[in-house]
């Protein structure tokens, strides 16, 4: 592990189990707590992977998790008091466990072995611009294709409405794109289950080799390629 360094430049200990993260402002510990009880809600045994600074300490902690019903990877951003360098993987339960909202401050747990998922996580850099969407577009999207599922799941016969139908029919209605994008509706759908809809600001879509990512001031939605397919059939 890297070590953290103070605004003085000194170097401080590991910011890694037992470590320490303060945010720079009001009210980020407690919408990191909301952002992990919503992923913990469908996962209970969900990792994080914590990322800040790589060759240079860095002001902005980023905290990966993969949504369990959607086949993608959220990013929420939190900016620090003072610059870190630190890369760890953790039960996102024990890291719920750690914030301290009144502070405005999270301990880190120990270190878990970390899924899969969390060795291929996004470009750092080199993102592109492709579309802007309004938020309200962007909500209505997932809220279209969420009303649609629920209705053809209902016209299906009892003896028709089988796991391996209902899958399908979930990876044919969220492999569609966002209109006028290539972004699959499903990371649109993470986006508004995680809150990240939640502000009026209008969202982008961006693409850095071969992930598309949705953006928006409150985190982000990443896909590589085509999606990862397997999308829960149990929609929000």
């Amino acid at each position: 592990m890297i070590p953290r360094t103070t605004e003085h430049g000194e170097p401080e200990p590991d910011a890694g189990g037992g470590g320490r993260l303060a945010f720079a402002e009001a009210g980020a510990a407690a919408d990191l707590a909301a952002f992990l009880r919503r992923q913990l809600a469908w996962d209970r045994a969900a990792a994080a992977r914590l990322t800040a600074g790589g060759d240079t300490a860095g002001t902005v902690a980023a905290v990966f998790t993969r949504p369990a019903r959607f086949d993608v990877l959220a990013v929420r951003p939190g900016r620090l008091r003072e610059p870190a360098r630190l890369d760890l993987t953790v039960s996102a339960g024990e890291l719920l466990e750690g914030i301290d909202e009144e502070s405005e401050a999270v301990v880190l747990p120990e270190p878990v072995t970390g899924p899969a998922w969390a060795g291929v996580l996004p470009p750092r850099g080199g993102w592109r611009q492709l579309a802007e969407v309004a938020h309200d577009e962007a909500r209505a999207a997932a809220a279209g294709a969420v009303a649609e599922f629920r209705e053809r799941r209902e016209r299906l016969a009892d003896p028709d409405r089988t796991r391996e139908a209902l899958d399908a029919l979930a990876e044919e209605i969220w492999s569609r794109t966002l209109p006028g994008t290539a972004l699959p509706l499903r990371a649109v759908h993470a986006a508004q289950a995680l809150g990240f809809l939640r502000s009026d600001a209008p969202a982008t879509v961006l693409s850095s080799g071969a992930w598309l990512r949705l953006g928006t001031p409150l985190g982000s939605i990443a896909v590589r390629g085509s999606g990862v397919r397997g999308l829960s059939v149990t929609p929000l």
